[in-house]
This record gives C-alpha cells, sequence and structure tokens, in this order.
C-alpha cells in the first residue's frame, strides 16, 4: 500500500504543478489582454480626448461630467472617457488658455468650461491636422477588419 499512496502523492503533486503552470499561462494572456485594452484606451484618451473635448465646448459651456457623458452619447456608448481623464485634460487646456472655467452659482458648486477664442483656433487648427491622420486610421481598421473577419 506504501508504493501505491507514494503513486498517488505523485500523480497528486504532478497535477498540481500541471494546474499552476496553466494558472500562470492564464493570468499572463489576462496580463497581456489588459494591456492591448489599455493601449487602446490611450489610443482614445491621449489622441481623441483633447479635440473631442474641444468639439464638445464648440457646442457650448459645460462641466467635466457632462462633456464625458456627451461624447458617450454621441459614441452610442461605445466611448465614455472616465471624469478622471477628462477634469485633469481641462486643467492642462485651462493652463493653456483654450478654455475658461468659472464656478456656477448653484448650492453644487461645480466649473462650468467653455471655449476661449484662441480654444476656438486650437479645435479648427486641431481638426485639420488630424483630419488625415483619422481617415488613415480608419482605413486601416477597414483592411484589419476585413482580414481578419471577411
Amino acid at each position: 500500500m506504501g508504493e501505491e499512496s507514494g503513486k498517488d502523492f505523485a500523480s497528486i503533486k504532478d497535477e498540481e504543478k500541471r494546474l499552476y503552470e496553466e494558472y500562470k499561462r492564464k493570468l499572463n494572456e489576462l496580463r497581456k489582454v489588459k494591456v492591448e485594452n489599455e493601449a487602446v484606451g490611450q489610443v482614445f484618451t491621449k489622441g481623441l480626448l483633447p479635440i473631442y473635448t474641444l468639439f464638445v465646448l464648440s457646442q457650448g459651456p459645460t462641466n467635466g461630467n457632462d462633456i464625458s457623458q456627451q461624447i458617450g452619447k454621441r459614441t452610442k456608448g461605445y466611448w465614455i472617457p472616465s471624469t478622471g481623464g477628462i477634469y485633469p485634460l481641462l486643467k492642462k487646456l485651462e493652463k493653456q488658455g483654450f478654455v475658461e472655467g468659472t464656478w456656477d452659482g448653484n448650492k453644487k458648486a461645480q466649473k462650468i468650461y467653455s471655449l476661449t477664442e484662441a480654444g476656438f483656433e486650437e479645435f479648427e487648427n486641431k481638426k485639420v491636422l488630424l483630419k488625415e491622420n483619422i481617415e488613415e486610421a480608419l482605413e486601416v481598421f477597414k483592411i484589419i477588419k476585413e482580414d481578419l473577419y471577411d
């Protein structure tokens, strides 16, 4: 009986090792997916959020939460930027002189942002500069989609 229980113990150890290796592999896959998702998110956050924030503000003054909601609504919920990204961006745009923030007089005081003249100019310049890049990116996505799924 001692030899048989030794074999059972060895097979249990082998199974534990196999399961642990599988766990590590799956964990690495999840980390890779997370990094890839963050990279895709950064394209939106770093590349498109500034100009789209300027676009929303070109429609009229509003606060950071509303900017996030408007972007979510305009993109049919595909992209809803966090206010944790919008407010630092608004602060940066304010320091650059592109937006102006003023506190409203409501009970729940909130900062309302509006484009300055320089902000309107920056928005128009960025639109011109990014148009070709956005069109090229759309073409690349279209090709990749066709290659992978058609």
